[in-house]
């Protein structure tokens, strides 16, 4: 019954049959195999010695047994019992389930690890967070605190140069703490000189000289009492939710002085910021109509941002980046100045009587230790924050202090806001924020736009996958296929 060769390379109609049927064993050329294996035992002679035989026993040619024979040269292994029946099912067996036994063991373990992955991941984020949720809030706790203890202490000692003095003098200690720092947590602990000298190369590769100290320290000092004292001033005649608000507007004027003098890039937004904020400045003076302590708390406030924005535009000029170690160094270096070359001025200051008090035992020593300690506490978390965390968060505690104030002078103070002074801070908030943009900004939103379209897209083709698939099942329930061109 055997036919002729076929195209698609089956032999006989009988190898078409085992090939669809999906016989155990089938092989090409299974058919032809099978009729050589007949005709020699057609040819075995009655009483000889037969090769079917195993140890004594006769095989009958059976299914079974034409495909143990056909099975050997594919799976190169039998193990037979002493009864000479085939064990290769059961070996089978048992290398299959040990397979899936070891698959399943190796998926459940890298789903695990995968699990353990994510959950350490998940924690690590949420540490990240409240870490830098207590960065801002710890930075605007502090700066908030600093203007509320400005105000309840000028209630009983209006001396606000000596403020600025005995604050800024405290700045001293801030290289000693940083040093306290670096000894709890270096795993190579240096000396307290070898530190010192390291961390002065930012005046130079010579370090710190007398020359240098009094070239670069004495601007810097001079800026930086001036800012201070400018700010005590305004607090003078403004409250302190407009003063926070109005010395916001110093981003404005960094960018300005940084696109005028370092020549830094053009932005367009940060443009619109610094227009916005002179906004606020004009709103907020106008609010009492450009006349009394309104104006001149305007124009103490506005002058405090400006000298703010010059120190930090000439700090990047003349002395570049600094680390935590180097900014440490160089603000101590400037109380240290404080103390030497401006204690002259108090003193000065005290027998003109311009700041005058008497007796000495009624100065409140525990409130100027109170503000004393909470702007060295906000230097400190300044120059901490920018080296631990993104700069942008310690802008951000800063804006923050705006509603905090605000929150204070109308629950504590009883303040109310016009509408013209409160849409002067929304104006300069707003303003700050802006300024907070990267300077890619454009690129990035860019990028995120077409990021979004091209998720879009392929939710759309998954779509339109989803549904193709549904009208084919559709369609073989129907008892019609719909077969796909090449």
């Amino acid at each position: 019954m055997d036919g002729k060769a076929a195209p698609n390379g089956v032999a006989t109609i009988e190898d078409r049959i085992l090939r669809i049927t999906g016989y155990y064993g089938y092989y090409p050329g299974y058919s032809s195999q099978k009729s050589a294996s007949r005709s020699s035992v057609i040819q075995c002679k009655p009483g000889g010695n037969c090769p079917s035989r195993h140890r004594g026993m006769t095989r009958q040619l059976s299914p079974l047994s034409v495909a143990e024979d056909s099975a050997a040269p594919i799976l190169e292994l039998q193990n037979r019992s002493p009864s000479g029946i085939c064990r290769h099912s059961r070996v089978e067996r048992q290398s299959r389930s040990g397979e899936e036994g070891t698959q399943t063991h190796t998926e459940s373990s890298s789903q695990e690890a995968e699990g353990q992955t994510r959950c350490q991941s998940c924690t690590s984020t949420f540490l990240k967070l409240i870490w830098r949720f207590l960065i801002i809030l710890s930075v605007s706790s502090s700066w908030v605190g600093t203007t509320q203890f400005v105000k309840i202490t000028f209630e009983t000692f209006d001396c606000p140069f000596f403020i600025t003095w005995f604050s800024t003098n405290w700045n001293i200690m801030i290289f000693p703490i940083y040093y306290s720092g670096h000894l709890a947590t270096a795993q190579e602990k240096q000396s307290p000189i070898k530190k010192f000298r390291e961390c002065s190369r930012i005046f130079g590769e010579d370090g710190l000289t007398l020359k240098l100290f009094l070239k670069r320290t004495a601007p810097f000092s001079i800026l930086w009492t001036l800012t201070n004292y400018l700010y005590l001033l305004a607090l003078k005649k403004l409250t302190a939710t407009d003063v926070s608000a109005l010395f916001c507007c110093n981003k404005a004027f960094v960018f300005l002085l940084s696109w005028i003098v370092l020549k830094d890039r053009f932005m367009g937004a940060r443009i619109v910021a610094a227009i916005m904020a002179i906004t606020g400045i004009v709103m907020m003076a106008y609010a009492d109509g450009f006349q009394g302590d309104s104006i001149i708390g305007v124009a103490y406030a506005v002058g405090s941002a400006s000298t703010s924005a010059l120190y930090k535009v000439l700090f990047k000029m003349f002395l570049g980046s600094a680390n935590f170690g180097e900014a440490a160094h160089f603000v101590s270096t400037l109380g240290f100045f404080n103390f030497i070359f401006i204690s002259i001025t108090p003193i000065i200051l005290y027998f003109t009587k311009v700041e005058y008090w008497y007796p000495f035992s009624a100065v409140p020593w525990g409130y100027l230790c109170g503000v004393a300690g909470l702007w060295l506490a906000f230097n400190i978390l300044v120059n901490v924050g920018v080296v631990l965390t993104y700069p942008i968060l310690i802008s951000i505690g800063t804006v923050l202090s705006v509603p905090g104030n605000a929150a204070v002078d109308l629950l504590k103070h009883k303040m109310i806001f016009s509408v013209v002074r409160l849409g002067a801070t929304i104006i300069i908030c707003i303003g700050f924020l802006l300024m907070l943009l990267p300077e890619e900004w454009d690129e990035i939103t860019l990028r995120f736009i077409n990021s979004l379209k091209e998720k879009k897209s392929e939710d759309h083709s998954e779509d339109i996958t989803e549904s193709s698939v549904h009208t084919r099942s559709r369609s073989r329930a129907n008892g019609t296929v719909s077969i796909p061109l090449a």
